[in-house]
């Protein structure tokens, strides 16, 4: 996976619930941000999936790249 890099101006709410939440986490900003919008992205293309769907999805697939990885 390449790295494009880019600016995405955020409203400054938005940026200190991300910056408390990456904190949580154990993730940078930029991270958390981005997990969001990889959340946001499943839900909009898989309508019928519940949350928990979403992250059994997302666990699998993580697994499963780094299964083949090794």
């Amino acid at each position: 996976m390449g790295l494009f890099m880019s600016i995405v101006k955020i409203s400054d709410e938005l940026h200190l619930i991300a910056r408390a939440r990456a904190k949580a986490m154990n993730r940078s900003i930029n991270m958390q941000v981005e997990h969001w919008m990889r959340i946001g992205k499943l839900v909009e293309e898989n309508l019928d999936m519940t949350y928990r769907d979403i992250w059994n999805k997302l666990i699998k697939e993580s697994e499963e790249e780094i299964l083949h990885a090794n």
